[in-house]
């Protein structure tokens, strides 16, 4: 027991510092009265067909100011995400594949050549909006991680005013086959293939681990030993910044979004679900991450014990302990309750 809970303490929270150069904003959404929403059927009986948004007239989503955040245990594989098409909204100028929607995720692609930035927006059942940056012509993985129900998704170019014209959009009422779906897989913020040096990096880190508490021990870590704070990178990112996962593991440096994504990378390589989450404490939008228990289940909240009280964990924190200012980053972290979670990726 104890040595379970050593290794849960080391699981935490990881909410990984003040991330520069973030605007806080709300965004509003399209009016979805009168939209045709379209039951995902997991067993593709049906073929798939789907009623999306009437675009004729346009419409427009406001996308806001973008953030960059400076029952069992699942089985253990790389799922490696596919568009099959046999359930897909598409036209001339963009398609929607959900024929995964099931396994937690979408992809989409847009066609033709574009001058203007391209995003996809996944409104979520509990109204949470999730805007992303897309390739033109590539499709690109976008998680659907806010548990069953109806999601709503689109694809368009940005214009004037910090609105999105939606070229193709769908509503898709999701069954997740498990509440592990979104969080064992890669996507546009935790990109990785097996293949990855940072999966490599985690068998290597993880292969005397004889539990997932283990695993969690040991990469999280190795993030907290190796890694240092990019203080350029968090005066200069731009909105839309995105990690990637190998560069951010060859340099050992990176802001609160890059270690997150690097840390949820290796575990769920190693078949530890892992959420990463935005959110804020106090007014500052940060990113941490979330694990999986089998003897606790979903562990939101992870703190640490010293004997006398509980304390959040924060790796970036704890690798600059002995800097100056620590002791009021320990002060403020306190016993978590000036974090509020946002979005989970």
């Amino acid at each position: 027991m104890k040595r379970n809970t050593v290794a849960l303490i080391l699981a935490s929270l990881m909410l990984l510092t003040v991330c520069a150069g973030c605007n806080a904003g709300t965004v509003d959404i399209f009016d979805m009265a009168g939209a045709e929403s379209a039951e995902y059927d997991s067993s593709f009986d049906t073929g798939g067909a789907v009623d999306s948004f009437d675009l004729n007239d346009g419409a427009f989503i406001d996308i806001g100011p973008e953030l960059v955040p400076l029952a069992g245990e699942p089985a253990f594989s790389i799922p490696v995400p596919s568009a099959p098409g046999k359930n897909v909204a598409k036209n001339a100028k963009a398609e929607i594949d959900y024929s995964n929607a099931a396994d937690g995720y979408v992809m989409a692609k847009y066609i033709p050549a574009a001058t203007k930035p391209l995003k996809v927006v996944v409104i979520s059942p509990n109204k949470s909006q999730y805007a992303y940056d897309l390739k033109q012509g590539v499709y690109a993985v976008f998680p659907l991680s806010d548990g069953n129900g109806k999601y709503q998704i689109a694809v368009g170019e940005v214009v004037e005013g910090g609105k999105m014209a939606a070229a193709q959009s769908v509503v898709v009422d999701v069954k997740l086959s498990d509440e592990f779906a979104p969080f064992i897989r890669p996507n546009q913020f935790v990109n990785y293939t097996k293949d990855s040096k940072a999966v490599k990096k985690a068998e290597e880190l993880v292969k005397n681990s004889k539990t997932n508490l283990d695993k969690v021990t040991a990469i999280y870590t190795y993030v907290k030993n190796n890694f240092k704070y990019d203080t350029d990178l968090a005066s200069n990112v731009k909105a839309g910044y995105v990690p990637n996962i190998d560069d951010v593991l060859a340099k050992g440096k990176g802001i609160c979004f890059d270690y997150a994504a690097v840390t949820v990378a290796m575990l769920r390589s190693q078949g530890v679900a892992t959420k990463m989450v935005f959110g804020y404490t106090g007014k500052t939008y940060h990113a941490w991450i979330s694990v999986y228990s089998k003897e606790l289940g979903w562990v939101d909240g992870i703190v640490q014990f010293d004997g006398k009280s509980w304390k959040l964990m924060d790796p970036t924190f704890a690798s600059t302990a002995g800097t100056k200012g620590a002791g009021e980053v320990a002060k403020y972290i306190g016993d978590g309750k000036n974090y509020e979670a946002k979005l989970y990726y």
